[in-house]
C-alpha cells in the first residue's frame, strides 16, 4: 500500500493547502509507492513567514548554541539512517548497500562539520588610520534561504544547505522534487526530536510553478540551488537582486596521458560513470586519451567494465541501480543515437537492460571513438555512459577538454609531477584531480566552476551564507 505523505512546513506535518499530490512510482519495482502532498502558494506563505520569525530569534544565539542545534540533529539523524537509506534507494534508484548508506552517513556529517566550523567563524580587528577609532568585523546571518535541490543526491544536496544555514542563524526552506522527497520527509523527524525551532527549517515538494513562486517571493533573502545549468539560468533571472549560490551542470574531462597508469586509469574512469547510475554532476564525462596509449586504455576500460554489476539496488552484489526517471534515460538514447550517427562506436552496453521491473536499467555503456560535435560530448549525460575521445598529444588533450564551458571537475592521468601542475595550470575547471576519477569527493573541499558559482565548503560554505558587517567605535567621543 502507498504511503500517504506530509509536507514539513514551520516544524508541523501537514497535507497543505494545495489538495493536489504527486504519485510516486518506484524506478526499481514500478510500484506506486507514495502519496506525495504538492505545495501550494499559500504553503510556501506560510513557511517564509515562520522562517522568518526564526532567523530574527536566531540571529541572537551565541555560535555554541547554534553548533550545539546541529550537533543534537546529528545525533537524532543516526538512529534513522538504515531507514531513510532504504527509502531513498527506493524512490531514487541507487544501491542501498554500495552507496545509499554511505549517502545518509555523508550527509549527516555536514551537521557535525557545521558545528565545529561554526566555533571559529570569526569576524577580525582592522588597523585605522585614526588613533581614536577601532573597527571590527563581524558575521551575520543573511536571513531566509530557499534551497532548490535535485534528485539525484535527494538527502545530501539539501543538507549541504540546511547544515551551513542553521549554524550561521539562517532558516532554510527546502524544494525537493516531488519524485525524491519521501527519505528527506522522513529526515525532518530528526529535526522535531533535536528541537529546531519552528519555522527554520520547512520541507516542501513541487514543481516548476512552485520553484517560481519560491524564487520570486520577497520574504526570501538568498537562494540556494543545485541542478541543471538550464534551470540555473532561469533562477538568475527570476530572483532579482538576492545572494546566491548556484552549482549547475559539469561536463569535466578525464585525461589519460601517454605515461599514465592506464589501468589505474581505466578503473577510476569506469566507476566515475557508474556511480550513482552515472547521474552525478562531476561523473565521468569525456575521456580524453592520447593517441599514443589509446587501444591499450581502451582494452582496459572494456576488461574494468565487468566492475559495474547492473541489477536489484537492493541486492548487495549490485553496484548499479535504473535510471531515476524517463526524462534522463531518454537524453542517453538520443545522445548514443547522435554520436553513433556520427561515426562512434559502442564497445560495450549501448542500451536499456532487458528483463528489469522497469525501463529505466541502463547497460553500462562504453563508446568509442566519440566526436567532438556530438552531444555526447558537447552535453552532460547524466548516465551510465563512458564516452572515449582521443588526441594527438598534451596540448591537443587541453584544448578538447576546455572547449566544453562546464568545467566543473577534471581528472589527469599522469605519472610525471611536473606534467600534472602543467595540466592544472591550463585546464578551465574548478577543481583539477591528479590520479583518481573525476568522483573523487570529500566534504570540506571547495567545489565550483565554469558551471557555477559554489565555491565554497568547510568554513568558506558557512562564510556564504553569512553577511560581512563592520563596525567602527569612536573612542574619543565617549561621554
Amino acid at each position: 500500500m502507498a504511503e500517504d505523505l506530509k509536507l514539513y512546513i514551520a516544524g508541523e506535518w501537514t497535507e497543505g493547502t494545495g489538495n493536489e499530490f504527486h504519485k510516486l512510482i518506484s524506478p526499481v519495482t514500478g510500484e506506486h509507492i507514495a502519496n506525495v502532498p504538492l505545495a501550494s502558494p499559500a504553503d510556501i506563505d506560510r513557511a517564509v513567514a515562520a522562517a522568518r520569525t526564526a532567523t530574527e530569534d536566531m540571529r541572537h544565539w551565541s555560535a555554541f548554541e547554534r553548533a550545539d542545534l546541529c550537533l543534537r540533529i546529528a545525533a537524532a539523524i543516526e538512529p534513522l539512517e538504515e531507514e531513510i537509506a532504504r527509502i531513498q534507494t527506493l524512490e531514487q534508484g541507487k544501491p542501498y548497500q554500495a552507496e545509499s548508506l554511505d549517502d545518509i552517513a555523508e550527509a549527516n556529517q555536514y551537521f557535525y562539520n557545521a558545528a565545529e566550523d561554526a566555533k571559529r567563524l570569526s569576524g577580525e580587528v582592522i588597523p585605522t588610520s585614526d588613533r581614536h577609532k577601532r573597527m571590527f568585523t563581524f558575521r551575520r546571518p543573511v536571513g531566509v534561504w530557499a534551497a532548490i535541490t535535485p534528485w539525484n543526491f535527494p538527502v545530501t544536496i539539501p543538507l549541504e544547505y540546511v547544515g551551513p544555514g542553521l549554524a550561521t542563524g539562517n532558516a532554510v526552506i527546502v524544494k525537493p522534487p516531488e519524485f525524491t522527497s519521501w527519505a528527506l520527509l522522513k529526515l525532518a523527524e530528526a529535526f522535531d526530536e533535536a528541537g529546531v525551532p519552528k519555522g527554520a527549517v520547512s520541507i516542501i515538494p513541487g514543481g516548476a510553478s512552485i520553484g517560481e513562486h519560491l524564487v520570486q517571493h520577497a520574504g526570501i533573502d538568498a537562494i540556494g540551488f543545485t541542478g541543471s545549468s538550464a534551470t540555473g539560468k532561469k533562477i538568475v533571472a527570476q530572483m532579482g537582486i538576492k545572494r546566491s549560490i548556484m552549482e549547475m551542470s559539469g561536463n569535466g574531462p578525464t585525461i589519460v596521458t601517454a605515461d599514465a597508469n592506464l589501468e589505474a586509469a581505466a578503473s577510476l574512469a569506469v566507476y566515475g560513470a557508474y556511480y550513482n547510475a552515472g547521474q552525478v554532476c562531476c561523473a565521468t564525462e569525456r575521456v580524453i586519451v592520447v593517441d599514443q596509449v589509446r587501444d591499450e586504455f581502451v582494452e582496459l576500460a572494456v576488461k574494468a567494465s565487468t566492475a559495474a554489476v547492473l541489477g536489484d539496488p537492493f541486492d548487495d552484489q549490485t553496484t548499479m541501480g535504473p535510471l531515476n526517471n524517463e526524462p534522463t534515460a531518454a537524453k542517453v538514447d538520443r545522445q548514443l543515437a547522435d554520436a553513433l550517427e556520427r561515426g562512434a562506436n559502442v564497445l560495450v552496453g549501448g542500451g536499456r537492460a532487458k528483463g528489469f521491473p522497469t525501463d529505466l536499467y541502463y547497460d553500462f555503456t562504453i563508446v568509442d571513438r566519440v566526436p567532438e560535435d556530438s552531444s555526447l560530448s558537447k552535453e552532460e549525460s547524466f548516465g551510465p555512459v563512458l564516452p572515449i575521445l582521443t588526441a594527438s598529444d598534451d596540448e591537443e588533450a587541453v584544448a578538447v577538454a576546455n572547449r566544453s564551458n562546464l568545467g566543473l571537475q577534471a581528472a589527469v592521468f599522469t605519472s610525471s609531477l611536473a606534467k600534472a601542475f602543467w595540466y592544472a595550470d591550463r585546464i578551465r575547471s574548478g577543481t583539477v584531480v591528479v590520479n583518481d576519477s573525476t568522483d573523487f569527493w570529500e566534504t570540506f573541499q571547495p567545489f565550483g566552476g565554469a558551471a557555477g558559482t559554489d565555491t565554497g565548503w568547510g568554513r568558506g560554505r558557512l562564510e556564504e551564507f553569512t553577511d560581512l558587517q563592520t563596525v567602527v567605535f569612536d573612542l574619543k567621543n565617549v561621554k
